[in-house]
């Protein structure tokens, strides 16, 4: 039947070509942002698993952050108590030397003057192994605790290693000095435990520095791994892509001439009237 008044030949071109320019328009979208699922609208359930994944690495990076603020504290506090350690054998040898008692009164006195300058040295140190207000070596905290997991459960915690003058692990007193060769011996002795303390500490100091270490390493891998799982969940194949969008551009070009030809149709119901 032949009519003006409906042109079921152009509205199915219409609808056709309409269609190609939704998914034209979804094709162009995945090769301007790479993605083939850019928000909700394109898949809910894809875009809400991609979210949380995204969600973990935010918090993963905030656990690395949290590893490198511990370890920065921990590793100067290693080093302050490696120079602890090095000014200990030296004041031992000072000690050592005073406590030799064919030695003269003046060689002892000025043997005792370089043990008080290394024993103040120490309590310097002490004072200024701080990283970021943390001194981990002055028994000003308990502890120190960095992040673990991306929501935050989990801590490591590295422990308080108190290496001040006439603490449980430097038994040197802040005051210690020698007059005699009996009480240069008797310093010695203190010096000889508080190296031996001062070994275990700095070995547990070590290890805590290190299981930072192996966690931030594994963190950074696992950060890598949901990264590439959330790629491989929303990342579009742009070549792919590619060979779709010449494609639906031909169709395009086909629909509006297809359009162009059902809508010249009912110009031939003028032959009807001449």
């Amino acid at each position: 039947m032949a009519t003006i008044n409906t042109n079921a030949g152009a509205m199915i071109a219409l609808q056709n070509l309409n269609r190609t320019n939704v998914e034209l328009e979804q094709v162009q979208s995945r090769i301007n942002t790479g993605l083939a699922v850019a928000s909700a609208r394109d898949n809910g359930g894809v875009f809400a698993i991609a979210q949380s994944m995204r969600a973990d690495v935010a918090g993963y990076k905030a656990v690395n952050n949290s590893i490198d603020l511990a370890v920065s504290t921990v590793d100067v506090a290693l080093a302050a108590g490696e120079a602890i350690s090095d000014l200990l054998i030296e004041m031992k040898e000072k000690a050592l030397s005073g406590a030799d008692s064919s030695l003269d009164t003046a060689s002892r006195t000025a043997l005792n003057e370089d043990f008080k300058a290394l024993r103040d040295q120490i309590a310097t140190i002490v004072t200024n192994a701080d990283f970021n207000g943390t001194n981990l070596i002055n028994n000003s905290v308990a502890s120190i605790s960095a992040l673990a997991n991306a929501d935050g459960s989990n801590t490591i915690t590295v422990l308080d290693e108190n290496l001040s003058l006439g603490g449980g692990v430097v038994t040197v007193a802040a005051t210690a000095s020698f007059a005699t060769a009996a009480a240069a011996s008797t310093q010695a002795t203190a010096i000889e435990t508080s190296v031996t303390n001062l070994n275990a500490s700095l070995a547990r100091l070590g290890t805590g520095s290190r299981s930072l270490e192996i966690h931030k390493t594994f963190v950074g891998k696992l950060s890598d791994a949901l990264e590439k799982g959330i790629g491989n969940l929303v990342d579009a194949d742009l070549a792919r892509e590619s060979a779709r969008l010449q494609s639906l551009q031909v169709k395009q070009q086909l629909g509006i001439q297809a359009l162009s030809i059902a809508n010249s149709a009912p110009s031939a119901i003028l032959g009807y009237f001449r």
